[in-house]
């Protein structure tokens, strides 16, 4: 199945067959309030702490941009606000401040709480609740759009490209950082703990098995890298590119509005 088609045709949390956006995006919104409470935990304990590394490169990408002070930043899918905080870390203290957008509001409680944090300084978070696929921003007012592990539960992946395309400014860049699913033994070993190891303990900590179980269900319906390029660059965008993380588990995908 093409890049498009995945964008085109979204599948539902429970990965039967296609349903209306509107409703997908209500079920993920559900899933992701009820476990906001034990999601930073799960995150850093299943992931072995690897992902506060992906979030840290990720932003370090784009500390050219994140160094200017006027430079208007919007981090989509924030959730509780991990990369939010790893783009602060290259913000002056007389930046503006950085837009953190998410529809669960019960992440977002979280990520306030960690934006109030002393080590910060003046160096601020606004967070936003709003549907990544229709942003309350205006047309040309962003100069980086980021998006750690969260773009792949949008049910439209090339409405979310054009919505970023639409909000961002000419030149302005774009980073999604998430996951991909490597080849070779690598890849075979990855798949083993995914589908089988990460949806146990998700429900021995959680509570909730459904939700790491939708997990790799949503990693394996994404675009592969090629795939995903390619309806970037379809979408508008130019120099579009993936780095890839730790073996190709996750990888990072950027761009350029043209």
């Amino acid at each position: 199945m093409s890049g498009t088609a995945r964008g085109a045709e979204p599948i539902d949390p429970q990965g039967e067959e296609p349903v209306n956006e509107a409703a997908q995006a209500e079920a993920v919104r559900v899933m992701f309030n009820g476990i906001a409470p034990r999601y930073d935990t799960l995150n850093h304990v299943l992931s072995i702490n690897i992902d506060r590394l992906w979030w840290r490169r990720a932003a370090r990408r784009f500390r050219h941009i994140l160094a200017r002070p006027e430079a208007q930043v919007l981090d989509v899918c924030c959730g509780t606000g991990d990369m939010t905080l790893a783009l602060l870390r290259w913000r002056p203290e007389n930046g503006e401040p950085v837009l953190a957008l998410d529809f669960a509001r019960r992440m977002l409680d979280r990520a306030d709480k960690k934006f109030a944090a002393p080590v910060l300084g003046a160096r601020r978070a606004v967070t936003v609740e709003a549907d990544a696929l229709h942003m309350p921003l205006p047309d040309g007012s962003a100069d980086l759009i980021t998006s750690a592990f969260g773009f792949r539960n949008l049910a439209n992946y090339e409405a979310g490209l054009r919505e970023f395309h639409r909000v961002l400014k000419p030149g302005g860049e774009l980073g999604i950082l998430d996951f991909s699913e490597p080849r070779g033994l690598i890849g075979l070993a990855y798949r083993a703990y995914f589908h089988g190891v990460l949806p146990r303990i998700g429900r021995f900590v959680s509570g909730s098995g459904e939700s790491y179980e939708y997990l790799p269900r949503s990693v394996a319906r994404f675009p592969a890298p090629p795939e995903m390029v390619a309806l970037m660059t379809r979408c508008g965008f130019r120099n579009a590119g993936w780095t890839a993380y730790s073996f190709g588990i996750a990888g990072l995908y950027h761009a350029v509005k043209a």
